[in-house]
Order: C-alpha cells, then sequence, then structure tokens
C-alpha cells in the first residue's frame, strides 16, 4: 500500500510540532512531493468530482492546518497575492504550473492595494513542492489541466487576504 492523505497529515502534524518554523515547513515539502509522486493517493483524493476546483481533505484539529486538493480542468491565471497571516505549500500532482514570485514595490495603507512587481518566474512540475512563508507574494498560471496538492497553514475559506496589485 503506498502513502495515505493520514499518514501524510500524521507525519505533517510530527514535523511541525518538532519545528513550525521555516525550516519545519521546507520539510513538509518533502513529505508533499512524496504524497504527489503516489498516484494511489492522487487517484483517490484529488478528482475532479470531489475537487472543483478545491476541497479541504483534511483539517488538523489541533495546528490549523489544512491539506487541500485543486483539479483545474482549464488554464487560469490568479492575481499576484499572499495568503495574509498563513502560509501555503503548493505542490503539483499534475501537470504544470509557471509560478511568479512578485516584490513590494509600495506599501498599501487603507483601502489602498500594496503594489508589486514581478522578481522571478519558474516552472512547477509533478512532484514538485514550494513553501510560501506569510507575506510572501506569488501568482500561479496554470495551461490546461491541473491537479495540486495545498498545505496551508490555517483555512484560507475562513482568512482575509491581503489586498495586492501589479504595479503599472
Amino acid at each position: 500500500m503506498g502513502y495515505t492523505l493520514e499518514q501524510l497529515a500524521a507525519d505533517i502534524r510530527k514535523t511541525l510540532k518538532q519545528d513550525s518554523g521555516a525550516k519545519g515547513k521546507e520539510a513538509v515539502c518533502g513529505l508533499l512531493s512524496r504524497a504527489l509522486r503516489d498516484n494511489e493517493l492522487v487517484g483517490r483524493h484529488v478528482t475532479a468530482e470531489t475537487c472543483k476546483p478545491r476541497k479541504v481533505l483534511y483539517e488538523d484539529s489541533e495546528l490549523g492546518f489544512c491539506i487541500c486538493g485543486h483539479v483545474y480542468q482549464d488554464g487560469v491565471d490568479s492575481p499576484p497575492h499572499d495568503h495574509g497571516p498563513t502560509w501555503a505549500i503548493y505542490g503539483v500532482a499534475e501537470g504544470d504550473t509557471a509560478m511568479t514570485d512578485w516584490r513590494i514595490v509600495k506599501a498599501g495603507a487603507g483601502e489602498e492595494p500594496s503594489l508589486v512587481e514581478p522578481v522571478a518566474t519558474y516552472t512547477m512540475r509533478p512532484g514538485d513542492a514550494h513553501f510560501y512563508d506569510v507575506g510572501v507574494v506569488h501568482s500561479p498560471k496554470r495551461k490546461g489541466a491541473l491537479k495540486l496538492i495545498r498545505i496551508e497553514g490555517r483555512n484560507l475559506d475562513l482568512i482575509k487576504r491581503s489586498n495586492i496589485k501589479a504595479a503599472s
């Protein structure tokens, strides 16, 4: 039997209890990469029927992190964003994602958005996992069908995200 969702969740919990900082989250990337390469796990949990386009597959009652499945049938471009007061780890199971990292050139205040400009673009392929810490601005561009597993520090359905716009 391959790696299971339950094993992944237990391994993430153990890892984050040992080190909840950036080093621990980088270690979680390794765990996620293992899960992404397990066709049985991906085929069971990350399906077009259940993840339209996002489903929380597991939410840890103690530490608050979530394991989410995402399925995109067609390409989609997301605008630059962060995850507000939490972090996320993106992992690609099927397809490719062009990720762009951004830097803030003007911090927003009140209703004014923070303005950002691109710094680097790279391609994430099946098995790749990348950690985005609190406040790290990024944007995925997806062409065609794609399956992802994303680990969120807290359930993003319940979080207000930062107001961010690309500088013109």
